[in-house]
C-alpha cells in the first residue's frame, strides 16, 4: 500500500516539475528577429552559392532507351549514366541496355 502511495506521490511530483520546466524553456528561448534575419540572410546565401540544378538534388537519372549506353566502367567500378525503359536491364559487359 505504502509503494502505491509512494508512486502516486513521486508521479505527481515529476508530472509537475515537468509542466514547470516546459513553460519555462519556452519563454527563456525566443530567437530575436535580427538572428532570424541574419540566419535567413545565410540560408539564401548557400542555396545561391550551391548552384546545383534541381534534377541533381533530387537525385533523378535520366531514362535511355534500348541499344544506348546505360553506364561507364571506372576501373573495377561501373557507373550508372541513365536508367533504363522498363522491361530493359543495363547490360553490365557491354555496358547498354537491352
Amino acid at each position: 500500500m505504502e509503494s502505491v502511495r509512494a508512486a502516486v506521490y513521486l508521479s505527481v511530483c515529476l508530472s509537475v516539475l515537468t509542466s514547470l520546466c516546459q513553460g519555462q524553456r519556452s519563454a527563456d528561448n525566443p530567437l530575436p528577429a535580427t538572428t532570424n534575419e541574419a540566419l535567413q540572410g545565410f540560408l539564401d546565401e548557400a542555396d545561391s552559392s550551391a548552384g546545383l540544378s534541381m534534377e541533381k538534388k533530387a537525385s533523378v537519372i535520366p531514362r535511355c532507351d534500348v541499344g544506348e549506353r546505360c553506364a561507364m566502367k571506372h576501373g573495377p567500378r561501373i557507373g550508372r549514366l541513365c536508367d533504363c525503359l522498363r522491361g530493359a536491364a543495363c547490360n553490365t559487359f557491354f555496358l547498354r541496355c537491352y
